[in-house]
């Protein structure tokens, strides 16, 4: 086999293309994708408008896709990866022309573990970016354990994995979401729950006087969030270009997810135990991933959308 299907962006939608098989290099593993995720950072390269992230052209012919599961079916010099090893991965880097959404991906061995035994490639598929961006902007929250963290979009795939791993580094969370969603967060760890909408802040000093220590805005509700925090506290966001002013003494920081191989092993070993729960939303045949952008475009999803191929 030298070509493949893969998908690419740029040019206002998902287009799926004939492109060579790519080869593993040293330190690198090629996946045979079952799975691939569909995130919101794939819309803003899908159309073009991913300025924010310090692009200063438009993204044409890039590829789409961060978060592959499948098989591994070749290894370069020092990837310590073997043939037919169950594995995800985070397709990382922005501006390459194959990335997670295709049915092969190379990436590097520290942006690949093996897969969590027992869950099924398409719920695989939902863990690298979701969880890895939780547990960073966690780490930089620095909150020790009993420290009172508000998790704006609790219910959506961040926000409940934030939920998760907030519990389980002893955090009391307070999470914002829908007022349909309060049994679903709450099932994830939440000791509060805040419905989204007016008066937020007051509603959440309301729950925790004084406000939490620590917010990481998953819901992008920027000042109504941060008025949430208390003085001198820390505020994560994770997009560019939308953080809050730092008033009253306030860290505020945004997080971006990085490939992390020990972080990513310990993810899989907590989902092996029941400790972390995959999510998935729907699933969309590659050659449908129009219909899968315009479903997560249109908000309310919970969990994750996740192409198969």
């Amino acid at each position: 086999m030298t070509n493949m299907r893969a998908l690419i962006g740029g040019s206002g939608a998902p287009l799926l293309v004939e492109v060579p098989v790519p080869q593993a290099g040293p330190g690198q593993v090629r996946i045979r994708v079952a799975a691939a995720g569909v995130n919101p950072f794939d819309l803003a390269i899908a159309d073009g408008t991913v300025a924010d992230y310090g692009v200063a052209r438009r993204l044409e012919s890039y590829g789409l896709g961060f978060d592959a599961a499948g098989t591994v079916d070749q290894v370069g010099e020092g990837a310590g990866f073997r043939v037919g090893e169950a594995v995800i991965g985070l397709a990382a880097r922005l501006e390459v022309p194959v990335k997670a959404q295709a049915e092969y991906v190379v990436l590097d061995a520290d942006a690949v573990a093996p897969a969590p035994r027992g869950v099924d490639p398409v719920a695989a598929a939902t863990l690298p970016l979701n969880t890895l961006t939780a547990w960073q902007a966690l780490d930089r929250a620095s909150l020790a354990p009993g420290g009172t963290l508000l998790v704006t979009g609790a219910a959506g795939a961040v926000g409940g994995h934030l939920v998760e791993l907030g519990r389980l580094r002893g955090l009391r969370v307070v999470a914002v979401a829908g007022a349909a969603d309060e049994e679903l967060v709450r099932e994830l760890g939440a000791e509060w729950f805040v419905p989204r909408g007016e008066g937020l802040a007051d509603r959440v000093r309301a729950a925790v006087p004084g406000g939490a220590d620590a917010a990481v805005d998953a819901a992008v509700l920027g000042l109504a969030a941060l008025d949430a925090v208390r003085d001198g506290g820390r505020f994560v966001t994770l997009t560019a270009g939308v953080a809050p002013v730092g008033l009253r003494g306030i860290d505020v920081a945004t997080v971006f997810f990085r490939a992390d191989p020990a972080q990513l092993r310990e993810i899989v070993r907590l989902v092996e135990a029941g400790l972390l729960t995959p999510r998935v939303a729907g699933t969309y045949p590659l050659e449908r991933a129009a219909e899968a952008h315009a479903r997560l475009a249109a908000g309310g999803v919970r969990g994750r959308l996740v192409l198969t191929l």
